[in-house]
């Protein structure tokens, strides 16, 4: 028989503020990341200096020299914003500031974890369970900074874009963090007293809602495909790409295998992607209607509504993101909306969870 209620130690309210604030900054820092991406900023910046990095050039001289180390480091993305005309220290300025602004994000997110938590640990009776969870997040927080500039190298090749293997691994870890801080707020936030025990009736959904999580999981990988491949300006019709359900142009065998297709092939990705995302709201429409056959307590209702109501705006910010020719707010929108699709599904999957008894400090 799962218990009861959740019992939480005395400063589990403040550290769950304190997370809450932390998964608003990283859904900030997507949005930045998919404006980052979309400009084609991410290699302005050809140096990872972490303490020295955070003072942009200040002088004519310093932008001239950091423009030079562009022009040698990513040279052929300098050669393609050159195509059509020259490329002057101005045009460089414009994309220096996205990424400068996405490093800079960075470091704050990194401050504002690290320094309340070294106060929690210091100050407050935590139970050691919750001091390691927390100091799991920091180690990932710090991998993320990591893999971003692994991902960052990957254009300095003869490739003028970063690896879009990079790319997805370095948003889904982003989004794995910010699944993870919200799964534990969720834990830090007591239950209402007065719900009702139903989490053996429920367990069909419960792996429903893993079933879903996992579909989405795939969605977002191919989603990150997309965006790295710039695969979401190749057609911009829809249900139909072009005037095809699936157009083969000649460009299937470019690819070779069917695995390389599915993994390089832009057209495909974007095929895939868009049919993903339809099979993620009809999956998100079923579960939702076996939900409300069941007897649920009310924070799963309102987390199966949530689920149902941003899987339905993703979905449409996809299409008209899709139909606009890849508007960059319609774009950094739907990215961002990601975030809250994510949220509200592990937040319906954690309602479905028997809780475990956090033990009590209160004094």
């Amino acid at each position: 028989m799962p218990p009861t209620s959740r019992i939480p130690f005395p400063a589990a309210r403040r550290i769950a503020v304190w997370l809450w604030l932390m998964c608003t900054l990283i859904v900030l820092m997507v949005g930045v990341g998919g404006v980052t991406r979309i400009t084609e900023s991410g290699l302005s910046m050809v140096r990872w200096e972490p303490v020295k990095g955070v003072i942009a050039p200040q002088t004519p001289e310093a932008w001239q020299e950091a423009f030079e180390d562009y022009k040698q480091r990513a040279g052929s993305q300098f050669e393609k914003f050159s195509a059509d005309r020259e490329m002057t220290v101005k045009d460089y300025q414009e994309i220096y500031f996205w990424e400068y602004a996405h490093r800079l994000l960075g470091r704050v997110i990194g401050l504002a974890y690290a320094l309340p938590l070294f106060y929690f640990l210091l100050r407050e009776k935590i139970p050691k369970p919750w001091k390691i969870k927390l100091l799991i997040g920091l180690a990932l927080g710090g991998s993320q900074g990591l893999l971003g500039w692994f991902m960052v190298t990957s254009g300095f090749a003869d490739k003028p874009y970063v690896s879009h293997f990079r790319l997805a691994a370095h948003l889904c870890l982003a989004l794995f963090v910010l699944v993870y801080l919200l799964w534990m707020i969720l834990d830090l936030i007591p239950f209402w007293t007065h719900r009702r025990e139903n989490y053996a009736s429920v367990q069909r959904l419960r792996k429903g809602a893993l079933f879903f999580l996992s579909l989405l999981t795939v969605q977002i990988v191919f989603g990150a495909f997309t965006a790295g491949l710039r695969a979401g300006y190749v057609y911009n019709t829809y249900p139909l790409m072009g005037r095809k359900l699936f157009p083969n142009d000649g460009i299937v065998d470019q690819f070779g295998s069917a695995l390389r297709n599915l993994f390089y092939n832009p057209v495909l990705i974007q095929f895939v992607h868009r049919h993903l995302g339809l099979a993620v709201l009809l999956s998100a429409i079923a579960l939702w209607g076996f939900s409300m056959q069941k007897h649920l307590m009310e924070r799963q209702k309102f987390a199966a509504n949530m689920l149902l109501i941003t899987v339905a705006i993703q979905f449409i910010l996809g299409i008209f993101t899709l139909v606009s020719g890849m508007n960059i707010v319609l774009a950094v929108s739907h990215q961002v909306c990601a975030c809250f699709l994510l949220g509200s599904s592990v937040m319906f999957f954690h309602e479905l969870t028997p809780p475990k008894i956090v033990t009590s400090l209160r004094s």
